[in-house]
């Protein structure tokens, strides 16, 4: 009898300590499970770290681009894209905020855009009339006339540098042998690739557009996709739809 009350004690006892120390164990799941180390997951991968590195022998310095709160989707890479357009070809579908320049076996390199109203407004071809390194830009008559306050004072042109819209690169589109107005540039705005914004037209990240404009040669076609076209399938049968600013 003694011996059963022995054992009815020790279960009692190790119940208590069970419940007891239930609270510590749970806390140590929730915590290995919601809190990893500090700072772990907010590294971007260091592939893309290098790639937006900084560039210090640049005509201007150009600062590593900040890639924290970057859906990485939108950084530079190389994916699947099944197209009748032939490798070298510039696509740009403005709707999803990409840049394809195409490559061999139904592939190509992907870039993330920002697409300003003007870049919004038109579909079709052109072609990379010129490349500019360190551009100068120039508000148009309808960017002053919509921003007076923010563009009116750089009506001749604001120099090249750090703050330029432009960035380091630009690629201008002509069409018919005209110069269409519309760019492909990089930005003094990087959180706004992947968006759409107030005014502009391609904007890329500053690393990317160094990248592109290296790959591309004068000459390069370019295909403007927007929701009127959006089938790459069916892009080479497609008529150009030019509009101005």
């Amino acid at each position: 009898m003694s011996a059963v009350r022995s054992s009815r004690a020790s279960l009692r006892h190790l119940f208590r300590v069970a419940v007891t120390l239930m609270p510590i164990m749970l806390a140590a799941c929730v915590s290995s499970s919601q809190a990893p180390p500090e700072g772990r997951a907010l590294q971007p991968d260091p592939v893309f770290a290098a790639m937006y590195g900084p560039r210090p022998e640049e005509q201007f310095s150009l600062p590593a681009t900040d890639l924290v709160g970057v859906d990485p989707q939108f950084l530079r890479q190389e994916v699947a894209y099944p197209t009748r357009e032939q490798p070298g070809t510039l696509v740009v579908d403005t709707t999803n905020r990409f840049l394809y320049v195409v490559r061999e076996n139904g592939r190509a390199m992907r870039y993330g855009i920002g697409v300003g109203k003007e870049g919004l407004a038109w579909s079709g071809r052109a072609t990379v009339g010129r490349k500019a390194m360190w551009p100068r830009w120039t508000p148009t008559a309808d960017m002053i006339r919509r921003e007076p306050d923010r563009n009116k004072k750089w009506a001749d042109g604001m120099p090249a540098g750090l703050e330029n819209p432009l960035g380091p690169r630009a690629l201008y589109l002509y069409a018919d042998g005209r110069d269409t107005l519309y760019r492909i540039h990089g930005t003094s705005e990087p959180q706004s690739i992947g968006t759409a914004v107030s005014s502009g037209c391609i904007r890329m990240f500053n690393q990317d557009i160094i990248d592109l404009f290296n790959r591309v040669p004068v000459g390069t076609t370019v295909v403007v996709l927007n929701n009127q076209m959006q089938d790459p399938m069916l892009m080479s049968s497609t008529q150009p739809v030019m509009q101005g600013l």
